[in-house]
């Protein structure tokens, strides 16, 4: 009797292990800003969404970004076993193995595909069904391990989410839900060449040609500060367009001009040398920035 009652929790035991690593496997941090995006682009976008079908049809676009998070582990389980940031992935940990990864990331991205597509319009679902795809095979088995660039344009599929929110609202393509990839495609290079500078060792060790590696620091801060500048604008064009108002507007500019400011201090330091405290302060408020930039669109549709 004893025996049978430890078995059975045992049993359950493993399988909150087994959800709990298939949940990691997704990603859920990168899927809590999917959500968030998407979200900002179906509610200020000009048609009206039932509950029922925003609610759904934004659960299968988080449902397709753990997807492309799954088939990236599936494929750089080598990668992430030698970077003290990735080690302890389900993967590398030895609690999921890379069949179980390739065979859930496959299954996810068909259904988040076609629940989209049910719940919502075939450009959302063929724009969802692009991300993962961009994602899988442009930059994590193309670009990652060739080029430096890789984080810029590896960027678009992460820029994607919020015109999927778009379209499912208004089943079109326009310029408003651009200026929403712009903003985030731009955003991009910038928030991870800074994590870069000071996980440099991590990419040395997996043999990611990562920009500190492959052009140096100096350069590294300089196209930091480039990007940051390049913001202004990427903000700015969604008022050019008659998107949002000056709340917006000036809102923004405010949160850009205080970015430039950090990656201008991080570039100023001494020269082929970074400070790590500086480069931490640019990628925690890279994070920031960009969530409070997708706040104020939110805050501008309102008022």
């Amino acid at each position: 009797m004893t025996s049978n009652i430890i078995n059975k929790k045992s049993v359950f035991e493993n399988s909150i292990v087994n959800l709990k690593s298939f949940i990691l496997l997704m990603k859920p941090r990168v899927m809590s800003l999917v959500i968030f995006t998407c979200a900002v682009g179906l509610l200020t976008a000009p048609e009206n969404v039932t509950f029922y079908n925003s609610v759904f049809s934004i659960f299968f676009v988080a449902i397709g970004a753990g997807a492309a998070g799954a088939l990236n582990m599936w494929y750089e389980a080598d990668l992430d076993k030698l970077m003290t940031r990735t080690c302890l992935r389900p993967i590398p940990t030895g609690k999921l193995n890379k069949n179980q990864a390739l065979i859930f990331g496959a299954i996810l991205s068909v259904v988040s595909v076609l629940g989209l597509y049910y719940f919502s319009n075939f450009l959302s679902a063929a724009i969802l069904f692009i991300t993962i795809m961009f994602y899988l095979f442009v930059y994590t088995v193309w670009l990652k391990r060739k080029t430096p660039q890789n984080i810029v344009i590896g960027g678009a599929s992460g820029a994607l989410p919020p015109v999927i929110g778009w379209t499912i609202a208004t089943n079109d393509l326009t310029m408003e839900p651009i200026t929403f990839f712009l903003i985030i495609f731009f955003w991009t290079p910038s928030h991870f060449w800074a994590l870069s500078l000071f996980k440099a060792d991590d990419y040395k060790k997996a043999n990611i040609p990562m920009l500190p590696l492959t052009n140096g620091i100096e350069n590294t801060k300089k196209n930091i500060l480039i990007y940051s500048i390049l913001m202004l604008p990427v903000i700015i064009a969604p008022y050019l367009i008659g998107f949002v108002s000056k709340i917006y507007l000036f809102s923004s500019l405010i949160l850009t001009v205080y970015y430039i400011y950090l990656c201008y201090d991080l570039y100023n330091f001494k020269k082929n040398k970074f400070e790590i405290t500086k480069a931490k302060k640019v990628f925690s408020y890279s994070i920031l920035y960009l969530f409070l930039l997708f706040v104020l669109f939110l805050v501008d549709k309102i008022f």
